[in-house]
């Protein structure tokens, strides 16, 4: 009886063992595949931002007083919208 006991025992142990080692693997691959998958995420992303990085620069190079005028508008019009974003709450 006891011989049998420690056969199911060990049999379970063994199973135990391979289901693991099966896990182990199977999470060493899908972390690498998730790894591989980021990588080439990021560098899509940087090879974006680098491409409108240089058509923004050939832009303002080709028109350079069309984005002073545009930076100028940008920077009053948000200068005005912080300027009575602040004056609204002294009103009380």
């Amino acid at each position: 009886m006891r011989n049998e006991a420690a056969d199911i025992v060990q049999d379970n142990v063994e199973d135990i063992k391979e289901a693991t080692q099966e896990w182990k693997e199977k999470a060493r691959v899908a972390g690498t595949a998730a790894w591989d998958a980021t990588k080439a995420t990021y560098q899509q992303l940087q090879d974006k931002t680098v491409a409108g990085a240089k058509a923004t620069d050939q832009a303002i190079r080709a028109n350079p007083y069309i984005a002073l005028g545009c930076a100028l508008g940008a920077g009053l019009a948000l200068g005005l919208f912080l300027a009575r974003g602040g004056k609204e709450g002294e009103e009380d």
